[in-house]
């Protein structure tokens, strides 16, 4: 990058929406309580504890970076309607040893976020470093900093996947995984993919259900897995001590638009009874096929929970988008020959076998299992 000097030195960028501008000393107390609170505690890795002190080291860190011709670029984010130019965050721009390439890191103040100004602000950076030669710009952060992907989503960034113990512990403990996505110069600044998010649907079948989205104490419903292995994949089944890892999972595909999944509860009571969901193994859920899946925990059985839930997310699923469904044109599943009461589900609802395969599965004492295909089209 060519040299510049702090603050005049330092480009104003405005989209009308947001501005970022050089920082200020009169930012210092909002920088103290947004590096204080209690989310930018949990992911990034300030000093502990931030007081003034750290506040002032980090204006001057600021300064200096911008003294130096390959320095780290700061602004601080505002919104661009403030006539004060109040403080909201913070966006920095590192550049790496590649020619072309930096790394893109940002915060908001608590009381600046929900407004759209964070993505406002990641969207002035990187047509600022585009223009200025960049070719790519990465993002990373902690697995799990949902926030964090959903603005990188939604100005376009491609998401590359989870790289295993690769950032310090914000919390001290071993280190954590990281995602890791990127954008190129030639790429349109908005999302690529989908997010969907489940809406919650309700029927009176089988006593009364409510599918909504999964809360972190559904945990506490939860049973010992009592089906045989080979019913249903093992990373995918509901059980008490895996659970934290399944529902970030479950979160994590979401988020990159292959899954959509719902907690089956009991419309009485709240309790969870199971799952139900739409997945995609290649492309996301804006194409026209997804594979309906669904599990119900033992103490939920016999009472029609898994058909009346199948139905409700097959008629969501195959519903026009225009009426609030996904718009598919097909839904297919997978089960195997054996699992009667499953069979029964995707029958009622009229799914059709398509495929048979023989020997998809071998059981511990040596006898094979057939898998059965299935698909039900839009009428």
């Amino acid at each position: 990058m060519t040299e510049a000097t702090f603050p005049a030195g330092v480009p104003v960028l405005t989209d009308g929406h947001v501005r970022l501008r050089a920082h200020r000393p009169d930012d210092l107390e909002r920088i103290v309580e947004q590096s204080a609170d209690p989310e930018s505690m949990r992911w990034t890795l300030v000093p502990r504890p931030y007081g003034e002190e750290q506040g002032r080291e980090f204006l001057a860190l600021i300064e200096a970076a911008w003294n130096e011709p390959d320095g780290h670029r700061y602004w601080a984010i505002t919104d661009a309607e403030d006539p004060d130019g109040r403080y909201a965050g913070t966006i920095d721009l590192r550049p790496s040893a590649a020619a072309g390439v930096a790394e893109v890191g940002f915060g908001l103040h608590p009381d600046a976020r929900g407004r759209g100004l964070m993505a406002g602000a990641l969207r002035l950076l990187a047509q600022h470093w585009f223009e200025q030669g960049g070719s790519r710009l990465h993002w990373r952060a902690v697995r799990g900093n949902f926030a964090s992907w959903r603005v990188a989503w939604a100005c376009g960034f491609t998401h590359h996947g989870t790289l295993p113990g690769s950032h310090p512990d914000p919390q001290g403990g071993p280190a954590v995984d990281t995602w890791m996505a990127s954008l190129g110069a030639d790429d349109v600044l908005e999302a690529r993919t989908p997010w969907p998010e489940p809406l919650v649907l309700r029927t009176e079948e089988a006593g009364g259900l409510v599918l909504r989205p999964w809360l972190d104490e559904d945990v506490d419903a939860l049973e010992p897995r009592d089906q045989p292995a080979h019913h249903m994949p093992a990373r995918g089944i509901l059980e008490p001590d895996t659970f934290p890892e399944w529902l970030l999972t479950r979160r994590e595909k979401m988020a990159l638009g292959t899954t959509l999944s719902w907690c089956v509860a009991d419309a009485a009571t709240g309790r969870a009874l199971g799952e139900a969901l739409v997945f995609v193994t290649e492309g996301t859920l804006d194409d026209d096929t997804a594979e309906l899946g669904y599990q119900v925990l033992p103490s939920g059985r016999r009472r029609g929970v898994a058909t009346a839930a199948a139905r409700l997310v097959a008629g969501h699923a195959l519903a026009p988008r225009a009426d609030g469904g996904l718009g598919l044109r097909r839904l297919v599943a997978q089960t195997a020959e054996d699992n009667a009461g499953s069979n029964k589900v995707l029958d009622s609802l009229g799914f059709d076998i398509w495929g048979r395969e023989t020997e998809a599965d071998v059981l511990p004492g040596g006898r094979p299992v057939a898998s059965l295909h299935w698909e039900l089209l839009s009428r």
